[in-house]
């Protein structure tokens, strides 16, 4: 996989809390429930992409900004190097990294949406 050549040849160690997105591989929803799940367990959750993909990233950010769960933290864009397979050299391709916090009302939000309707007018009784 492409995503995983390049953290691999940058040296990083894969973090428990990030995302590497693609844009042909999972439905948008399936990214935006896995970052809630992310910044559930660790506070913050860092979304990755290269190439095409970007445009998903930013959506699921602002997803998840928009419904006030997330705040966003750091936004990091660059360029890297990777071998094109058809063509044998090496092609620049576009890198954005967004880092999202928990949101003040992120409990809040969370545990209203894991309660069905009628549930909740018991409680009030």
């Amino acid at each position: 996989m492409a995503v995983e050549t390049v953290a691999a040849a940058e040296g990083e160690a894969q973090k428990k809390n990030r995302i590497q997105v693609s844009n042909t591989k999972k439905p948008l929803f399936f990214y935006v429930n896995l970052a809630k799940r992310y910044i559930q367990q660790h506070n913050e959750v860092e979304l990755s992409a290269l190439g095409m993909a970007i445009t998903t990233v930013v959506t699921i950010a602002e997803i998840l900004k928009n419904n006030g769960l997330a705040i966003e933290k750091k936004v990091m864009t660059s360029t890297v190097g990777m071998k094109d397979e058809n063509k044998g050299h090496v092609v620049q391709k576009a890198k954005i990294e967004i880092v999202l916090g928990k949101s003040e009302k992120f409990d809040l939000l969370m545990n209203a949406a894991d309660v069905p309707p009628e549930s909740a007018s018991k409680d009030e009784e």
